[in-house]
């Protein structure tokens, strides 16, 4: 599991494209944690590119809200408390904050794109 963002990286590839190199980017780092505990290499706070922070706490959130074969999905509510509860450790706080006051903005999104 932990090797998925380094290989994702390396699908990717060196590429000339701006958004092709940030797609690598952000596969790399987007399982590094604001405290370091992350991986692949352990950066913390604002060494982790920024595109990767915010990517950070949007999968963790769809992650957490969608239903999985293997698991149900989480209220929107227990989600919201979990990335709440994990600002400073898991996600830069400040875009804690920010995440949290887009919240309904980000519902209507989903709904509209449910299927």
């Amino acid at each position: 599991m932990k090797t998925h963002a380094q290989i994702g990286a390396e699908i990717i590839g060196d590429d000339s494209s701006d958004i092709m190199r940030l797609a690598a980017l952000i596969a790399l780092t987007h399982h590094e944690k604001w405290d370091g505990s992350g991986y692949p290499q352990g950066l913390a706070g604002e060494a982790i590119p920024l595109e990767a922070r915010i990517v950070a706490i949007a999968d963790v959130f769809d992650a957490l809200t969608s239903a999985r074969p293997y698991k149900a999905a989480w209220s929107i509510e227990a989600a919201l408390e979990h990335i709440r509860s994990n600002a400073r450790t898991h996600f830069d706080p400040i875009l804690v904050a920010l995440f949290l006051e887009i919240v309904p903005d980000i519902l209507a999104v989903r709904e509209r794109y449910l299927d």
